[in-house]
């Protein structure tokens, strides 16, 4: 058993730090006040081969396992969780890349790394978020065309998207819930779509997020993803791997907080002596660092497992669940021993603390990861 990167990995992972020290740490402040997607940091993460490394060559991507593509996430993160969502400028695409048709592949795959278009994901209702199986949003057939009607929200990258993959209910009479539903391609510049940005949100305020609604939306039938009927089981696999990236953040934003922690305690002094000197504080650092590496191997041999043609459910659910509570409990240490000055936007540990709170959240809930977990051991 083999537990060390390859020269090749260890290079791209020191490739995606540097790029984010170098591009997200001065605007960083910025873009979380302002709830800002830096476009223009996308683009050149896109050039630098740092976007979308999971899709295949043929595709234009570097053709990168999930293993790489965790270690860019975890280093993008490790500087800003916010900003490091550019990441995330692929979300959706994984559908097409798992079950769309050659045509669509070669149509809106390409564009992606090439920092020409931005992808979505569109499954989540205001009615439907853990129960994928209860979404409303319909897909009509009307000749050649879907006619889409319904709304989506808490969509990443809703209103800066150029085309958005959409979980439709378009078999309403299967007697199985579970086979109503379908994915379909539908771009964003289409007449009927109406797409609003979220303000005011705790943490990664860099990244877009969005209510969308559909009203009489025509789209080609050949948008559809996969088999129609098959989209909740499509969803379902797509989660299995894009978990892994939520877990990858939670590894990345704590470290970043655990470093912030190290450098203020050695530099902060209370009696004479730095706060590091003091048992307790350094006890803690090491619980800290103590955590975030059993969430990175954990990340890791789920991300490889997945890269070996084995991916397996449960251990991804596992990863994501640890991380998040794990980088929740790490950037909450890191702000306390930061004492009244982790309370203030002069330092950047309470940005670390606010982004960290989604990971229990967003791509399946914290209990969500602990009923798949529980289903798989009996």
């Amino acid at each position: 058993m083999d537990f060390n990167l390859t020269d090749e990995q260890i290079m791209l992972q020191e490739m995606a730090h540097k790029f984010a020290v170098a591009e997200f740490t001065p605007i960083a402040k910025e873009c979380d006040r302002e709830e800002r997607f830096p476009r223009e940091v996308w683009k050149k993460a896109c050039q630098a081969g740092l976007i979308g490394a999971m899709i295949p060559e043929a595709y234009g991507g570097v053709g990168a396992g999930f293993l790489e593509n965790a270690l860019i996430t975890e280093q993008f993160t490790r500087v800003d969780m916010g900003i490091g969502s550019i990441g995330a400028a692929t979300f959706g695409s994984e559908n097409i890349v798992l079950f769309g048709t050659e045509e669509q592949k070669k149509k809106y795959l390409p564009p992606l790394v090439r920092g020409e278009a931005i992808s979505a994901g569109a499954y989540t209702e205001p009615d439907a978020g853990t129960d994928v199986a209860g979404i409303k949003t319909t897909a009509k057939k009307d000749g050649n065309d879907y006619v889409i009607n319904g709304s989506k929200m808490f969509i990443t990258n809703g209103t800066i998207c150029d085309f958005m993959v959409v979980l439709c209910v378009t078999n309403p009479e299967a007697e199985k819930r579970h086979r109503r539903q379908s994915l379909i391609i539908v771009e964003a510049d289409r007449p009927g779509i109406t797409r609003t940005k979220i303000h005011g949100k705790m943490g990664i305020r860099a990244s877009d997020t969005a209510e969308i609604v559909f009203e009489d939306v025509h789209v080609p039938r050949s948008n559809l993803i996969g088999e129609e009927g098959k989209g909740f089981y499509e969803v379902m696999q797509f989660f299995d791997v894009t978990r892994i990236m939520v877990a990858a953040q939670g590894v990345g934003v704590a470290q970043g907080a655990l470093e912030m922690a190290i450098k203020y305690t050695q530099e902060r002094k209370t009696f004479g002596a730095p706060i590091i000197a003091n048992q307790a504080v350094q006890f803690k650092l090491a619980e800290m660092a103590t955590r975030i590496e059993l969430a990175r191997t954990l990340n890791y041999r789920a991300a490889w497992q997945i890269d070996q043609g084995k991916t397996d459910p449960k251990l991804n659910a596992m990863a994501k669940y640890y991380s998040g509570e794990m980088a929740i409990w790490v950037t909450n240490e890191a702000l306390q021993l930061h004492g009244g000055y982790g309370y203030i936007d002069e330092y950047d540990i309470q940005r670390f603390y606010r982004d960290a709170r989604i990971l229990e959240i967003y791509e399946g809930v914290r209990d969500a990861e602990l009923m798949t977990i529980a289903r798989r051991l009996f």
